[in-house]
């Protein structure tokens, strides 16, 4: 059988084992067939493409999976752990809990003025050479020497003006009085005892430019102060209230421009308020030590 141009052939498939290739188109086969070629090539690198296309999906599609588990794996910390895994409520510090603190073996120290303020309390000896002790006082570089004394639980009778009356009103129950001179200056201070604080801060409030302590003569002081014009004080400490009253021992009136009889008269005024307070601190320091 002879097989021509009209005879059946096999079909030559790329894709298909052992098929065989056209090399005619009705010759002799001699010469290929080129557009038979081209078909068949352009065949193939579709599908590659094809097959490329579909790697890269599945490639960007695994990148992508490990992206995301990385970023879950990273952010897998302590902070962000369930509250499951966080210590129980009970185990935390409560934000309510007072610190408490060992007690301390020293006390607090006492105040002394608290043992000036009260009767009840002011239980020491007393006197005006208590108070103003030894012949002469320095305050600085000056020195005052020390004149005669009075003590008496009538307080009128070393008042002047009105502060006799003042005193009484108030419960005072001893006036003690000392005078110091200095360079033809003279000095009375006085001192007056009430039961309380307030009664003695009361005589400090009411007094005024009349209510004066009386000046105290002898000791070697001459009278001053008679009739002239004087310079005073008034305040208070605890149950304690104080008074100066200076002036010329030639009875001269002072004025504003004798700033000596000034200074003098805050010289007695301080120390008074110094002894008035050591007297507190002695009392302080002795309750403190028993």
């Amino acid at each position: 059988m002879s097989y021509g141009q009209g005879g059946p052939q096999s079909q030559w498939d790329p894709w298909k084992p052992n098929s065989q290739q056209p090399w005619g188109t009705g010759d002799d086969g001699s010469t290929p067939d080129w557009a038979a070629l081209a078909e068949a090539s352009e065949t193939r690198n579709k599908r590659r493409r094809l097959l490329f296309i579909g790697g890269g999906a599945l490639a960007a599609l695994g990148i992508g999976t490990a992206v995301a588990m990385g970023v879950v794996s990273a952010n897998d910390d302590k902070a962000n752990r369930p509250t499951a895994s966080l210590p129980a409520t009970g185990d935390l510090p409560s934000a309510s809990t007072t610190p408490s603190f060992a007690p301390t073996s020293a006390p607090p120290p006492l105040d002394p003025k608290e043992f000036v303020s009260s009767k009840a309390k002011d239980t020491a000896p007393n006197g005006p050479d208590l108070l103003f002790p030894g012949k002469q006082l320095t305050m600085g570089a000056a020195v005052y020497k020390k004149g005669t004394k009075a003590d008496s639980t009538a307080c009128a009778t070393g008042a002047a003006g009105t502060l006799g009356k003042i005193l009484a009103a108030n419960g005072c129950t001893r006036m003690m009085r000392v005078t110091y001179a200095k360079d033809g200056i003279s000095v009375t201070v006085g001192v007056a005892v009430f039961d309380t604080e307030a009664q003695a801060a009361k005589v400090k409030s009411q007094s005024d430019d009349r209510s004066i302590v009386k000046a105290l003569a002898g000791g070697g002081v001459k009278a001053f102060c008679n009739g002239a014009i004087c310079r005073s004080t008034t305040n208070s400490y605890g149950r304690y209230a104080y008074f100066t009253l200076t002036g010329f021992a030639n009875g001269k009136d002072v004025t504003t421009k004798d700033t000596a009889v000034f200074t003098a008269g805050d010289d007695l005024a301080e120390f008074a308020f110094q002894q008035l307070r050591r007297r507190g601190e002695a009392q302080a320091s002795a309750a403190a030590n028993s």
